[in-house]
């Protein structure tokens, strides 16, 4: 675990590298603002085969896996949905959150340079706008199983395709950069970008290897010094942004590279 943390931290520390190289320019193009884009994909849920025989040993051994319903956002948070939320918030009181933290500049760009406290305060804020208690970071089972198309599943290697290009911003075609939501293909569940474009914090903490035992709604470890982080970005080769890729980070790192969705109970 210690070499893949150490990989990734080498890509983490390119990707800030190519970043300072970029210039801030908020008329860049950022591409077409999709409709409603904090909006929810209902997923149906049943039971799947979580994990890979062919990735790294903590992807191991694949178990099966039940889940209940869900809802799961279409898209990556954005940048304008952070700071509208955010704003509200400063409009009665004080808040510990920037309505801007993001590296790249964009409405409807990713939100990033978020830490996963800082996303469980802004869903907190969420909810309170709202008048409910649902929102909530999906568990990684669940970000897994939307990813890979729930029960429209075809066995795609990436969320939506075998070929990266087609759904995911990675290393070899961003430019050094986050991209519009919405602006590659969806997966078979009408999801955007679970592959590629930046990381997304899930709930769990993380507790190494699988369990071979079978699982219902499980919700990962009960402690740990790091939180999940699943889906690659940007700043990542092809196989980083797989379906299966989990990588753990402590809660309080913000990279231009970490973002989210959220979720909610049926």
């Amino acid at each position: 675990m210690q070499v893949k943390r150490n990989i990734l931290t080498v890509i983490l520390c390119i990707a800030l590298i190519t970043i300072s190289s970029c210039t801030r320019n908020s008329s860049s193009p950022i591409g077409a603002v999709p409709e409603n884009s904090i909006g929810m994909v209902y997923v149906t849920g049943g039971t799947f085969q979580m994990g890979s025989n062919s990735g790294y040993s903590d992807q191991r051994p694949v178990h099966s896996v039940t889940l209940s319903n869900f809802y799961i956002g279409k898209y990556i948070v954005t940048q304008k949905e952070w700071r509208d939320v955010v704003q509200w918030k400063q409009g009665s009181s004080t808040s510990p959150l920037m309505p801007d933290p993001s590296y790249f500049k964009g409405d409807n760009l990713p939100v990033e340079q978020v830490d996963w406290n800082e996303v469980q305060t802004w869903i907190s804020y969420l909810n309170e706008k709202e008048g409910t208690t649902n929102y909530r970071l999906p568990t990684e089972a669940e970000w897994e199983y939307a990813a890979r198309g729930g029960n429209r599943t075809k066995g795609y290697v990436f969320s939506g395709s075998d070929n990266a290009d087609d759904v995911a911003w990675h290393d070899s075609n961003a430019g050094g950069r986050t991209h519009a939501v919405g602006t590659k293909l969806p997966n078979e569940l009408g999801i955007y970008d679970m592959s590629g474009d930046v990381w997304e914090w899930c709930s769990d903490f993380y507790g190494g290897p699988y369990s071979n035992k079978s699982q219902y709604d499980p919700t990962g470890a009960t402690n740990g010094e790091s939180r999940i982080l699943r889906g690659g970005s940007w700043s990542n080769i092809n196989s980083v942004c797989v379906c299966t890729f989990r990588y753990p980070d402590y809660p309080i790192n913000r990279y231009a590279v970490y973002g989210f969705r959220i979720a909610k109970d049926k």
